[in-house]
């Protein structure tokens, strides 16, 4: 295996987005692309890992900027407000997911006819949307994300195969909104697959939470139990939806 990764650009409502391009050269001709959504600390060193971790899989992968020119946070009030900024405009979030979804279709080393897409707390609610605004996408995976609708879809719209990893133990994520997902998925005959995952926090995938959550005093913690066998469940999905 030979990784080879480039920067990439492409625009949405009037702003240059960056893209982390990552894909196995000993592997001929197209294969899947997967989209990969960070944190809400942006696309950062953490989530460009994880995009080449995903095309270590076989899959041509990009690593998506959300708050464009590559911006990134260490603060969670910036991280925050970066955050609500995207997910407070609905047409706003749906004009950057779409062109990001579009700008890796168009790489000649992905199979337009075979996209998922992953993410990570901001970056999970933004996969599960794309699932609910009905994109052409035959899986996503959300790894301790927000499960909050932004868009009810109706009967039948879901394309995507859904896979959520849960920390069972994130006090980010509220009963309430769990049962709330469930009902919403059920009513629009999605084909989806919820895992808890026992005793795991918020940020249960990322080496670098149980500093932050010092650091800033937040319920986060790495659970490497939980980080692998949730990467697991990933390869999985994407081997039978692919």
């Amino acid at each position: 295996m030979t990784l080879e990764t480039k920067s990439v650009s492409f625009m949405a409502d009037g702003k240059e987005l960056l893209g982390h391009l990552a894909w196995d050269t000993e592997i001929e001709g197209e294969r899947p692309g997967v989209l990969v959504f960070p944190e809400w600390w942006g696309l950062n060193d953490y989530i460009k890992k994880r995009t080449e971790q995903v095309a270590s899989l076989g899959y041509f992968a990009m690593g998506v900027d959300m708050y464009g020119n590559g911006k990134t946070a260490d603060h969670p009030e910036e991280a925050g407000s970066l955050m609500n900024g995207v997910l407070g405009d609905l047409d706003l979030l749906k004009s950057r997911v779409e062109a990001a979804y579009q700008a890796l279709r168009n790489e000649e080393l992905a199979d337009s006819n075979r996209m998922g897409a992953i993410g990570y707390c901001f970056g999970g609610a933004l996969v599960l949307n794309m699932a609910r605004f009905g994109m052409d996408l035959q899986g996503v995976v959300s790894f301790h994300g927000a499960l909050d609708s932004m868009q009810k879809p109706g009967p039948g719209e879901v394309k995507a195969k859904i896979l959520v990893c849960h920390g069972a133990a994130d006090q980010f994520i509220p009963d309430e909104a769990i049962v709330n997902f469930k009902k919403e998925m059920e009513e629009a005959s999605a084909d989806f697959e919820f895992v808890d995952y026992q005793g795991a926090l918020h940020g249960f995938t990322n080496p670098a939470a149980d500093e932050r959550g010092k650091a800033f005093n937040l319920p986060l913690a790495y659970d490497e139990k939980a980080d692998l066998q949730s990467w697991q469940a990933m390869e999985s999905h994407f081997e039978k939806v692919f």
